[in-house]
């Protein structure tokens, strides 16, 4: 079977087992409820594309003795005494931002096409975060 599909929430949720594993397994795995059909990924799978795809473009610099963290059209950015300091408030300040995004920004013009980022905080531990924004393979 190379991919698995269920025509309703009924059907799919009689055959969750089998979604579940066919996402596991990294098979295309659909579900329709009304007129939306929604797919069933693997975490892991998806948090790695989503990294692939998704260039962090942070920029951190030196400035008044500490460090500065930004990303240039994302209006968020952090600040520390050491690089690690502000690589670690830049995570806090992500996260702070995609919680923002998934309460009132996600329909914002300016952030609506930021999904794909926030899915990327959202599913990343913080370890993932900091190597992301430092370029390092996660």
């Amino acid at each position: 079977m190379t991919s698995l599909h269920y025509d309703s929430y009924t059907e799919a949720r009689a055959h969750l087992k089998d979604l579940l594993d066919a996402a596991e397994r990294g098979q295309t795995a659909t579900l329709r409820r009304d007129t939306a059909r929604a797919v069933v990924v693997d975490v892991g799978r998806l948090r790695d594309f989503l990294a692939m795809v998704t260039p962090s473009r942070a920029e951190v610099v030196p400035e008044d003795g500490g460090w500065s963290v930004f990303i240039p059209g994302l209006p968020v950015a952090a600040d520390g005494p050491t690089f690690d300091t502000a690589i670690d408030e830049m995570v806090d300040a992500l996260r702070d931002y995609a919680e923002d995004w998934q309460d009132h920004l996600l329909d914002a013009p300016n952030h609506r096409d930021n999904w794909g980022l926030v899915q990327l905080i959202t599913l990343s531990d913080d370890g993932e975060l900091r190597r992301w924004l430092t370029g390092q393979a996660s």
